[in-house]
């Protein structure tokens, strides 16, 4: 998408999937921000989360941010949370993504003044991450977020683990929170034929970038990854009834979603299992399906040039995004998602 707009883009992840009259509350109040767009929702109840995708001019997309925040945590009570994906607060993850026109720096200040107003005036424990974090061990989001909300209270008792922003006693309503500034991320869940949660947790171990530990005759081992800039975890997925792989891209130009699920394939082959299809969680970049595409064509022996729409067509197909769950181009596609709102 070609524009002058400064464009900012923000994937808040609350705790909650299940309750809808919460989740339109919640997104009520982004929408009630002039010059923002309210691109994507993405709900999913065994997960017990939510997925919104909003963009816009900077500070209005900070106000939404701040405003979805305060709503969450009036709603949500942590208490009473359960769910399979990691979390440790009500707004677990509210991360500010440069788009259009805008540098990462300027997008850490933007987080910084975010998770600093939150902190003061919710009185909700603030970690800073990615280009934001203060420091490197801070950084990534499974580090902060290990323990999760259960050992949290604990875990912020240790100087190391003293938040950013806000109070430095945990809020067992609200929990904590993660903010910053990070680059376009890829959620991408690979859904396996079988319901063995420890298969896909052993391919996840595989893949993703931190590798895993391997114990023999008691010296321990760390092994590292196939794919950089990956994370993943395996879990089961009750909304399907099935084990998935769920991973995160942190650079989809380095690793983009089509070499994760051959990947993903030949180790699920080695295994004897097949791959039923996959999702994305959010939105996902035009490229990286594209890329797909002009695979299952080169696959097929038909490399006729293709146009964007039938590529995107084959990547749907070769990826398995339709067998799932629907999925319409027009609705999860970042940059058609984009031109659509900037159009009306």
């Amino acid at each position: 998408m070609k524009t002058r707009h400064r464009i900012l883009e923000c994937v808040p992840n609350f705790s909650e999937g299940r309750d809808e009259k919460k989740l339109e509350a919640i997104a009520a109040v982004i929408r009630s921000v002039p010059a923002v767009h309210l691109l994507h929702i993405d709900r999913s109840p065994a997960a017990n989360r939510t997925v919104f995708t909003f963009a816009g001019e900077p500070e209005a997309v900070v106000e939404a941010a701040f405003r979805a925040t305060k709503k969450a945590a009036e709603l949500i009570n942590m208490t009473e949370q359960e769910g399979v994906h990691p979390r440790i607060g009500a707004t677990d993850v509210c991360p500010l993504v440069p788009l259009y026109n805008m540098s990462m720096e300027e997008v850490i200040q933007y987080s910084n003044l975010l998770g600093k107003r939150v902190g003061e005036e919710l009185g909700i424990p603030v970690y800073m991450y990615e280009y934001a974090a203060r420091e490197n061990y801070r950084r990534t989001l499974p580090a902060i977020r290990k323990g999760q909300y259960e050992s949290f209270a604990i875990k912020m008792q240790d100087d190391k683990w003293k938040p950013d922003y806000g109070p430095l006693v945990f809020n067992a309503r609200t929990g904590a929170t993660v903010m910053g500034a990070r680059d376009v991320l890829v959620a991408f869940n690979i859904a396996l034929d079988t319901r063995d949660v420890s298969l896909a947790s052993e391919i996840a171990e595989k893949i993703r970038e931190s590798g895993y530990v391997k114990t023999e005759k008691g010296i321990r081992r760390k092994i590292q990854g196939l794919l950089p800039k990956v994370r993943a975890i395996g879990w089961y997925m009750k909304d399907y009834e099935i084990a998935q792989v769920s991973f995160n891209l942190l650079d989809h130009r380095q690793t983009s979603p089509l070499q994760v699920w051959r990947t993903c394939e030949a180790l699920a082959k080695e295994a004897g299992v097949a791959l039923i299809g996959s999702e994305v969680i959010g939105l996902i970049p035009r490229e990286c399906l594209v890329e797909a595409g002009q695979f299952a064509v080169m696959q097929s022996g038909n490399d006729t040039g293709d146009t964007e729409t039938i590529l995107i067509h084959h990547a749907i197909a070769l990826l398995g995004l339709d067998k799932l769950k629907p999925f319409d181009p027009q609705e999860k596609v970042l940059e058609y998602a984009l031109e659509k709102a900037y159009a009306e």
